[in-house]
């Protein structure tokens, strides 16, 4: 008979968090409002009448998450085990809910909205945050089993099944389905899933299903846009008017912004020549205004986070507490990683946005709850 080792109980309430991470994290959401202010100033007066229409819009949300942030720091993270179950479902319904008449909203051909009635909201924000408390009590509960084959890898990621066959087939949201996959991927390696199975079986997976999207595109034309993206990633002048456009006009925002940038405020690219500066190529507008020192304190903050996000998963007082603080971590550090090689095409284009920066009011709150979540860890200690 083999015996279970209890985990340490921990204590919360009389520590303090990490002031670090805290710290970080408000100034990457301030230097994000500063420049969706810059950014959006153009296509808002355009779109609204007024300049400050969308910063405004962002700095209520900015508000409202920072006190959910706030709150949930104090709220003892392990009431989420208990409830990572109904998560899982939770993250199914959000996903399916875009298919509902009336709630489901349909932008530029993709169902990946809904209409909250003060705004569209993304459901897959929401599921990521789900599936990774779902995937953190998951693994500490299965954590004997994690080293064989069958039970440590391939019955996990079939927990993965559902959801990602709603963002691709339901939603076209290739990018939401990367960054959970990376997710996922990050705390099964954390919690014991030897490193081969994803060396051998999980490459061969992500080329069969790369060529499997690429044979589906070339016979039935769906996703075909991703073929033109990665033609265009290849060579961005081939189509310089069409699917290149937006990447070439981000390089040359790139481009103009040298050492120190030609001023905040003072971006040419923002005035409708980028679509949509203050969403997903925010960083472009970034570069060309605080030029390489500003991309490189952006950049360096990002870091500072990822590192405070490892060592609070390290220094967790239980297996639950460290794989959500871990998967937190990379939700927002591959999400950065991704958006900032798209902008400086490294990368083929994805629609992916820029944490704390890229306009977006709902996505900022859970952001900042799932923060709120991360500090709470960090006030963990286990008791002597």
């Amino acid at each position: 008979m083999t015996s279970k080792v209890a985990e340490p109980k921990v204590k919360t309430i009389k520590n303090p968090f990490d002031f670090t991470l805290c710290i970080t994290v408000i100034l990457l959401l301030s230097l994000g409002l500063v420049m969706v202010m810059s950014a959006s100033a153009p296509t808002s007066l355009s779109v609204t009448g007024n300049s400050y229409t969308y910063v405004i819009r962002q700095g209520i949300f900015a508000v409202l998450g920072l006190v959910i942030m706030g709150i949930l720091s104090k709220i003892d993270y392990h009431l989420y085990q208990k409830l990572y179950k109904i998560a899982y479902i939770a993250a199914i319904v959000a996903l399916l809910s875009v298919v509902i008449p009336g709630i489901g909203v349909e932008v530029k051909g993709a169902k990946r909205w809904i209409n909250l009635g003060f705004g569209q909201f993304q459901p897959s924000e929401i599921s990521k945050i789900c599936l990774i408390i779902f995937y953190a009590a998951y693994l500490t509960k299965h954590k004997s089993e994690l080293q064989g084959f069958w039970k440590g890898f391939v019955k996990p990621f079939l927990f993965l099944v559902p959801p990602i066959a709603i963002l691709f087939f339901i939603q076209d949201h290739l990018s939401a389905c990367i960054v959970i996959v990376g997710i996922v991927s990050v705390m099964m390696i954390m919690a014991g899933t030897k490193m081969r199975y994803f060396m051998t079986v999980g490459v061969v997976g992500v080329v069969a299903a790369v060529a499997g999207m690429l044979i589906l595109a070339q016979t039935t034309g769906i996703g075909g846009f991703r073929i033109a993206r990665i033609t265009t990633f290849l060579d961005p002048w081939s189509d310089a008017t069409g699917d290149g456009w937006q990447v070439i006009q981000s390089l040359y925002a790139i481009g103009s912004g040298g050492l120190f940038g030609v001023g905040l405020g003072e971006s040419k690219q923002k005035y409708l020549y980028i679509p949509e500066p203050h969403n997903d190529f925010i960083f472009a507008i970034l570069a060309e205004e605080l030029g390489f020192v500003g991309c490189f304190v952006v950049i360096a903050l990002f870091a500072i986070f990822a590192w405070r996000g490892i060592v609070t998963s390290m220094r967790a007082p239980d297996s639950f507490g460290s794989l959500v603080a871990i998967g937190i971590t990379t939700l927002i550090g591959l999400q950065a990683i991704i958006n900032i090689a798209v902008v400086t095409s490294s990368m083929p284009a994805t629609g992916m946005a820029l944490p704390f920066f890229s306009y977006g009011g709902t996505a900022l709150v859970i952001l900042l709850a799932s923060v709120g979540v991360l500090l709470n860890i960090s006030r963990a200690r286990a008791k002597v």
